[in-house]
């Protein structure tokens, strides 16, 4: 199991296009992905779920935590940190 701390900087948070691009990302691997918001202590929830990740009020400057187990848990954590310290800014 690999975790990971980041924190959200795109202006709309992890709502709307950032989150859809952050479960379609999560889904790209076979790994169970969770996360959690710190700041609101809410989740941890499936990062596949668009719905469940939506639940987590994640806005600007939060802190969210990442979890990751699985076959390719490497590379799906840093995938998703690079998704999110990049704005959401990747190839679709």
């Amino acid at each position: 199991m690999m975790e990971a701390v980041v924190t959200v900087r795109h202006p709309v948070g992890l709502h709307a296009r950032p989150a859809a691009l952050f479960v379609k990302t999560a889904g790209r691997f076979s790994s169970q992905i969770q996360v959690r918001n710190l700041t609101r202590g809410l989740g941890p929830v499936d990062a596949k779920s668009i719905l469940s990740v939506l639940t987590l009020g994640v806005e600007q400057s939060h802190q969210i935590h990442l979890q990751v187990e699985g076959k390719d848990e490497q590379e799906a954590l840093h995938t998703l940190v690079d998704l999110v310290e990049q704005d959401f800014l990747a190839e679709e």
